[in-house]
């Protein structure tokens, strides 16, 4: 078969260590492997780095075995073309049933130019990604502790969620707290809400009326700390999203530098020809332009850039584009 990567290496990723394989030309027109065993201590990785990048190899080739593979991925990034493979497109051949036969394997495959590699995205776009997934982790847990504190009402007989329209709004919070600190009297309770909702006075008291345990005002007190701290948490993902997603300020064109006696008068300056390609877009005009799209918001917009980002040159068509988020029809 034809010999598409001359100087190319296979890794087989376990957690604690990696088998690296290197093969390259030899005598006789013959390949020459060299298979050795790292740890995946940061100092060893740099090790592997170096070993191969002595023996010149220029591709790389890894199955995308759970996390193990982007600690390495994250080190060898830039040094070499790397390959990120679907595991289940190097099935296993029977016999190989060793780590070192494994890491031999893709570096078979990989010679020959058998394995696809998977898109893996820039360093940039994987952090921001990171961000909007973990935030979207975080507004899960919220729901989630919501629907606690909402439980812990039901066993109170608090009705409070039938006569406002947020559990958590500004008066269910005054509301909240009161219980907490001790307070019954329903009447005092639903003084908290006069004016900020829309039923009465008397239906706040009806609502308000239950059995309140000293164990109940705990863990009403201990879903508020969470929420709270959970509110806090999103909030300065958001901030940090917004900061990665806002394009830093341009230089300052009025800078004090030295004119030249012999500088070139405003006839002598020569017309810049226009360009020829528009410039890419920035992180902060695609989000405005899928802004613009009825039905996305910003925060939308932030986690569907994170995904697919704002090159689509990896994607051959929409179906790909379909199919890489995960959208194609059962």
């Amino acid at each position: 078969m034809e010999i598409l990567y001359e100087r190319c290496a296979g890794l087989d990723v376990h957690k604690k260590n990696v088998k690296a394989c290197f093969s390259a030309p030899g005598k006789n027109g013959q390949r020459q492997k060299e298979t050795r065993t790292y740890l995946t201590m940061t100092q060893n990785l740099l090790e592997l780095r170096d070993w191969l990048k002595e023996q010149g190899c220029t591709h790389i080739a890894l199955e995308a075995t759970g996390v193990y593979w982007r600690p390495i991925y994250n080190l060898l990034e830039g040094d070499f073309e790397i390959l990120v493979v679907n595991a289940h497109h190097i099935k296993a051949v029977p016999g190989r049933k060793t780590d070192v036969k494994d890491a031999e394997w893709i570096a078979d495959l990989l010679t020959h130019g058998l394995l696809s590699a998977s898109f893996i995205p820039s360093a940039p776009q994987r952090e921001l990604r990171e961000l909007t997934r973990y935030r979207t982790s975080l507004v899960e847990e919220r729901a989630r502790e919501v629907n606690r504190l909402q439980k812990t009402l039901e066993d109170t007989n608090l009705k409070l969620g039938d006569v406002v329209s947020d559990v958590l709004g500004k008066a269910s919070r005054l509301i909240l707290e009161a219980i907490v600190a001790g307070e019954t009297d329903p009447a005092r309770l639903a003084a908290f809400a006069t004016g900020r909702v829309r039923a009465s006075q008397e239906t706040l008291e009806r609502a308000l009326t239950g059995k309140v345990t000293a164990h109940h005002r705990f863990m009403l007190g201990q879903h508020l700390a969470l929420i709270a701290h959970l509110d806090e948490a999103i909030r300065h993902v958001t901030e940090e999203l917004a900061r990665r997603f806002t394009p830093p300020e341009p230089p300052s064109e009025e800078q004090d530098q030295p004119v030249s006696a012999h500088a070139a008068t405003p006839a002598s300056v020569q017309p810049v020809p226009p360009a020829t390609k528009s410039a890419p877009l920035s992180w902060q005009e695609a989000v405005e332009l899928i802004d613009q799209v009825t039905g996305i918001s910003v925060r939308v917009a932030q986690g569907l850039l994170a995904e697919i980002g704002i090159q689509m040159e990896q994607f051959p068509s929409a179906k790909h584009l379909a199919s890489w988020v995960g959208m194609c029809p059962g």
